[in-house]
């Protein structure tokens, strides 16, 4: 669903933001080295306070510099007993806590510390355990320095989970200062950023989680609505099916089901055109068929031979007129599908009805009809199209003039650039259009054809198949009245001229 992906990828940003802890870890691994480093420059500051001091005056310097650093300090002889200690006599710089005794907001808080130090990695330091003497052997780190005569450092875990910092320094051969400190103050700097953190954390996915919501809302709901309304098309189950149009949305989505609404209305166009279609190729078969099932019924009953050969005539009018029927529609029906496959490449008109010319005049001397054409230039009257579906389009319309002409007639055809448009122009001396037919001669299946013509031989299709091939090649065409009031049709083919004329 679109609503986890809108959460995984702002979960995913959220991850990145929680990968702070690691910086939370390292925050806090360099406060310890500070603080170690710095407890060791006062164990070998103090160290060397005392070597210059008297004998008599180490005891106070102790207790004195205990209390300013806020460290415990304590001298030990070679021989591992405890010579001086600077909370004798002084009270205790820190202190040690008993997690038992502590409230359980503590435990919570170190069962935190501990979940973090997990996640993080981080490396575990040894538990403090206090001796029960205190003496130079308790100490590791004291022992080591006195032997090595070199400043060492140690880094424990206090019972209540806090770094328990010791340095030990050389006073001399035979003596050694060890400064302890409990951090306290490392832990609840680190606890108080983790805090800050986690309030960060938690309103940023608080947002996250209202702004993926809220997305949601506003993008997936519409689109479930849009997909279940293209179901309901799909299904076909009812006539009018209802496809939201957003109108107050003004992005991709308001385009997205405005044009699925459009898409819609096309569809239901379309299929209303192709049932009304089908009904009047329905109707326009039965007519040839009924006479054809007729003259073969009589047949078999007549036995004059004029009479047998009179419907045998009706039977081949019949089986040419279907003949045709068929042809046609099956173009018309396939014409749509053909045009937008069809690979247009630039056409000269001039050139197309001038190879034409030589087939009119041949028909229009049938009819004692007369073809003139205006030659454009070359080049002039060049559009993108299919060239045989153009010159058949062409053919119908001077053929349709030619029908209608008297004789002595004349027929003129015109083609020529205006404005980047290419005109290609038929008129004719016939009766004329008359305004209220203008729209309808192009309808499928309409047939006013001239009194003298024999019944049949048109199937109504021919100018229809004119304007679906015109339309397919983005032009438009209608029929007007001649120039001057001079009696006749005239018809308008336009066509967007090619770029490369």
């Amino acid at each position: 669903m679109l609503l986890h992906r809108i959460l995984a990828v702002n979960i995913f940003a959220l991850a990145i933001l929680a990968g702070s802890l690691f910086y939370l870890d390292g925050f806090r691994s360099r406060l310890t080295e500070s603080a170690t480093l710095n407890a060791e420059t006062q164990a070998q500051t103090i160290a060397d306070a005392m070597r210059v001091a008297e004998l008599q005056e180490q005891p106070w310097l102790i207790r004195r510099l205990g209390l300013d650093t806020r460290t415990r300090l304590r001298v030990y002889r070679n021989d591992g007993s405890l010579w001086m200690d600077s909370w004798n006599g002084a009270r205790p710089t820190y202190e040690l806590r008993d997690p038992a005794r502590e409230p359980f907001r503590k435990d919570i808080a170190r069962l935190l510390d501990n979940a973090f130090d997990a996640i993080v990695g981080a490396p575990a330091s040894p538990d403090l355990v206090l001796p029960a003497k205190d003496e130079l052997a308790a100490w590791p780190e004291a022992g080591e320095s006195l032997r090595a005569q070199r400043t060492t450092t140690m880094l424990r875990r206090a019972p209540e989970g806090t770094p328990y910092i010791s340095a030990a320094a050389p006073v001399g051969k035979d003596s050694v200062l060890l400064l302890t400190r409990n951090a306290r103050d490392i832990r609840a700097v680190v606890r108080d950023e983790r805090l800050t953190l986690g309030i960060v954390l938690s309103a940023v996915i608080i947002v996250s989680i209202t702004l993926s919501l809220f997305l949601a809302r506003t993008i997936a709901r519409p689109l479930r609505r849009l997909a279940r309304a293209a179901h309901r098309v799909r299904l076909g189950r009812a006539r009018e099916v209802a496809v939201p149009l957003l109108p107050e949305r003004r992005d991709e989505i308001g385009l997205l089901a405005r044009a699925l609404h459009d898409m819609t209305q096309s569809l239901r166009q379309r299929i209303d055109a192709t049932e009304a279609f089908a009904a009047d190729v329905t109707h326009e078969l039965k007519n040839p068929l009924a006479s054809l099932r007729s003259a073969v019924d009589t047949l078999d009953r007549v036995k004059d031979p004029d009479l047998q050969r009179q419907l045998l005539d009706v039977v081949h009018h019949d089986i040419a007129r279907l003949d045709r029927l068929i042809v046609e529609i099956a173009e018309i029906s396939r014409l749509d599908a053909e045009l937008s496959r069809a690979r247009f490449e630039p056409v000269d008109l001039g050139t197309v009805i001038e190879s034409m010319l030589p087939h009119w005049e041949k028909r229009a001397a049938e009819h004692k009809v007369r073809i003139a054409f205006a030659r454009p230039g070359s080049g002039t009257a060049v559009i993108s199209g299919d060239e045989q579906r153009l010159a058949r389009t062409i053919d119908n319309v001077v053929d349709n003039a030619i029908s209608f002409s008297p004789r002595g007639g004349l027929v003129q055809v015109g083609a020529v650039e205006i404005d980047d448009q290419i005109f290609v122009t038929v008129e004719d001396e016939g009766p004329g259009v008359p305004p209220a037919k203008r729209e309808k001669i192009f309808d499928r299946f309409h047939s006013d054809r001239p009194e003298e013509e024999e019944f049949g031989r048109h199937s109504g299709l021919g100018l229809a198949i004119v304007r679906a091939t015109v339309e397919g090649h983005g032009g438009r065409i209608h029929a007007e009245d001649r120039q001057g009031g001079r009696s006749g049709a005239r018809f308008v083919i336009r066509f967007p001229a090619a770029a490369a004329s």
